[in-house]
């Protein structure tokens, strides 16, 4: 995961895989407007950063989220259409993507460093491979097949198809963006779900950065939850 920060812009950007990212493009409020969004409750305000922050952290250890629900966190993000599939499952937030109907599609596929085997404990997971898989064979498989359908696509739109058409030849590991809007209440769920080592790699991968983002514009929270993560070990 490589980090730049466009501080003109005040965009922090995460490289993410082999051709996605993660870039924050707008961000409102931060810890003193959950701290400030608690107290108005009984028409209260700021109590200086001590008490402050320990008011976050008993918000969080009492379950009382609903003050987070006003910082508001605005991402671009740039990931294999597998992983964007699993990313709007969390439907507290609002997407815009990229529409292969208006737009044709650049030649942008994700291509593994390495292929994984599946987990015999977790149905639904992988495994590092430890040496039974012939990894360059599977990846020459897998990238003719990348070129494959590629082709097809560019065919058929050479041959007068509609573009909602000839999509449907390309497959899920194709690269997507979408704009994702999102409460900090929603983002701590989306974090503490996909940086969950349940959580399949590759969209480890995007909620690692987002939690660093996350640490960087909101500390007081994210040191309060690692806090009381440590608490309950």
């Amino acid at each position: 995961m490589e980090m730049q920060e466009k501080e003109e812009h005040n965009i922090l950007e995460y490289k993410i895989l082999d051709r996605g990212f993660v870039k924050l493009v707008d961000f409102m409020g931060g810890d003193r407007r959950a701290v400030d969004s608690a107290r108005v409750s009984f028409g209260g305000e700021s109590k200086g950063e001590e008490r402050d922050r320990k008011l976050i952290k008993y918000l969080l250890r009492n379950g009382h989220l609903s003050p987070f629900e006003h910082t508001v966190f605005q991402f671009h993000i740039k990931c294999p259409i597998f992983v964007a599939r699993q990313w709007m499952r969390h439907r507290i937030a609002s997407y815009n993507e990229i529409s292969a109907r208006y737009t044709e599609v650049r030649e942008e596929f994700y291509i593994p460093e390495k292929f994984r085997v599946q987990d015999t404990v977790n149905r639904q997971g992988s495994t590092e491979a430890k040496g039974e898989l012939d990894q360059q064979k599977l990846l020459k498989i897998y990238t003719d097949s990348l070129e494959a359908s590629y082709s097809a696509y560019k065919k058929l739109l050479e041959a007068g198809v509609a573009r909602e058409m000839a999509r449907a030849v390309l497959p899920v590991s194709q690269y997507t963006q979408f704009h994702w809007t999102i409460n900090a209440r929603s983002l701590l769920n989306y974090i503490n779900l996909r940086t969950d080592d349940h959580a399949q790699y590759e969209i480890r991968c995007y909620a690692n950065a987002i939690k660093e983002i996350f640490r960087l514009k909101m500390p007081w929270t994210a040191t309060a939850l690692s806090e009381l993560t440590e608490e309950k070990k």
